[in-house]
């Protein structure tokens, strides 16, 4: 029933991405987009793997998409506006067909490998949350913390940029 599952998410992710490709509309592309990341979160969860489920969730579907409909809703682009892209099934096309000695030397890498057991154990602590966190917070707390710094600096430099943006257009 898994190898079931496992195909119509796989099935979904790749509709998913070619929706994104192929629709004129940007609306309908992110929700192509969309799609692909459930997908993608579905192949988490069936692998057990937790946090990155939630992590897909929350922060791709939740929050990307969230911010990425918001800029498209925002800047209504008609469809007269869109550039024309004449080539663009050829190019697809072009890309598909270029994908497919790559895709080759990794099923025969994938068939190469040693038959065994490739289950994931019931009583391992696989994809949980609470190693991730103690890795984190013991052998990498450095880094976490600059990043964190990283990420305020940020915040605050693009508000400052936005408010002296304002305010040269109000004294103008």
């Amino acid at each position: 029933m898994s190898d079931l599952i496992f195909v119509a998410l796989s099935i979904f992710a790749v509709l998913g991405a070619v929706m994104m490709l192929v629709y004129r509309n940007p609306m309908y592309s992110a929700l192509g987009l969309l799609v692909s990341i459930l997908s993608v979160a579905g192949l988490f969860a069936l692998l057990n793997a937790t946090f990155l489920f939630m992590v897909q969730i929350i922060v791709y579907a939740g929050a990307i998409m969230t911010l990425i409909l918001f800029l498209l809703m925002f800047l209504n682009i008609k469809e007269e506006h869109l550039p024309k892209e004449p080539k663009k099934y050829m190019l697809i096309a072009i890309g598909a067909i270029i994908m497919i000695p790559f895709n080759m030397v990794i099923l025969k890498a994938v068939s190469n490998l040693p038959d065994t057991d490739m289950n994931i154990m019931a009583n391992s602590d696989f994809g949980d949350i609470k190693p991730i966190g103690m890795l984190l917070y013991n052998d990498w707390i450095l880094a976490f913390e600059l990043i964190s710094i990283l990420l305020l600096v940020a915040l605050v430099g693009s508000i400052v940029l936005a408010k002296r943006k304002k305010s040269k257009k109000e004294n103008a």
